[in-house]
């Protein structure tokens, strides 16, 4: 494990950086000068995965490439003695946020979101907030309490969304029908939010939580984002992506067969060329 004192100021430096992200208004990061973004779907936890991503994001090689990851937190990775081993890729993330704390961004997702809150989140029998708070006093012991609120300071200030100067939007999930109706896009460029936005019902919620993949609700969302084309996660894909409509397309990096999405963000895009820009891990 990383040295405590060392790791405290990594995640010090992370967050200044988020919170300093050229374009970022509120929790919005507008991407205007970008050449290429190259987008992974959720990782919860996939170290493996991770590092495939990166070594194809080449960042040092490229200066216009930015990286936009999601949802790293609760997955199938534990210690022995107990405990989800994700918080890992967190600290790594946040380590490469220092590194490139321009080409890097993180977007918040339901389980960054439910742990940042306290709001109970399971898969089958498991609590995974209870296990991925374990699995910190598992690696820091005594220094444990201590990383752990460094951890939801992050999530309180990593991006709710990224749009590129294309019109692309990257966000984790969108609304579902019944909460786009009154969905406030004036919420991503607030830098925080009250409680009951982050609750069931709120805005935030809504935008990590929605599984309405309906072309009538993309299209509905995307107007109100002020894009054209939506990439989003969220939600499970067997062959590492889906296209469930003519406007978005589903990312996921969870296990194998994962996919990524390396996109130009300088010219104008179409749904189809959208589709020809993903790579398999």
């Amino acid at each position: 494990m990383p040295d405590p004192r060392r790791l405290l100021r990594t995640f010090a430096q992370a967050v200044a950086a988020f919170r300093s992200t050229p374009g970022r208004a509120g929790r919005l990061v507008q991407l205007e000068k970008a050449g290429e973004v190259l987008v992974g779907g959720d990782l919860q936890g996939n170290v493996q995965n991770f590092r495939i991503l990166l070594d194809k994001a080449q960042l040092g090689k490229h200066s216009e490439r930015h990286l936009v990851l999601q949802e790293l937190v609760h997955g199938p990775f534990c210690y022995p003695a107990g405990g989800d081993k994700s918080h890992q890729l967190v600290d790594l993330v946040a380590a490469l946020k220092c590194q490139y704390p321009q080409q890097v961004h993180l977007l918040l997702g339901n389980h960054e979101l439910a742990q940042w809150t306290g709001q109970a989140i399971a898969k089958g029998e498991q609590e995974l907030n209870a296990l991925f708070r374990e699995g910190v006093d598992s690696a820091y012991e005594t220094n444990a309490t201590e990383i752990y609120a460094a951890y939801l300071e992050l999530f309180a200030v990593i991006p709710l969304a990224v749009r590129t100067g294309n019109r692309v939007f990257l966000s984790h999930s969108l609304p579902k029908a019944a909460r786009l109706e009154e969905f406030d896009p004036a919420i991503l460029t607030e830098e925080t939010h009250r409680v009951e936005d982050l609750r069931p019902g709120g805005a935030v919620h809504a935008l990590v939580w929605g599984r309405d993949t309906r072309a009538a609700t993309a299209t509905k969302f995307l107007g109100k984002v002020d894009a054209d084309l939506l990439i989003t996660g969220h939600i499970p894909c067997e062959r590492g992506f889906e296209v469930p409509n003519e406007r978005q397309l589903i990312l996921d990096c969870t296990a194998a067969p994962a996919c990524y999405c390396l996109f130009r963000a300088d010219r104008p895009l179409s749904h189809q060329e959208l589709m020809e820009c993903i790579g398999t891990l």
